[in-house]
């Protein structure tokens, strides 16, 4: 690989060196955690929020169905079926 200045590739980027620096830094001190599995801590908690919206749904569907057939009811009471 050709040997081009630092300072140059952040030019034509139009980046500062000591952002590439910190950047460089970050990544040899933490860079073997890019290649870690990542851990789902919040899982639970999503499955949870998940759940609680299917019962959610699952209320608003019932109540939906209740309330159409109580007005079907009440056309076929009323001779509109």
């Amino acid at each position: 690989m050709e040997q081009v200045p630092i300072s140059e590739i952040c030019e034509k980027h139009g980046l500062q060196p000591t952002v590439f620096y910190r950047w460089q830094k970050e990544f040899f001190e933490n860079g073997s955690a890019a290649f870690q599995p990542k851990a789902r801590p919040n899982h639970s908690a999503e499955q949870e929020r998940i759940a609680y919206l299917e019962k959610k749904i699952q209320t608003k569907d019932e109540v939906f169905g209740r309330a159409d057939g109580g007005a079907c009811r009440a056309k076929k009471n009323i001779g509109e079926l």
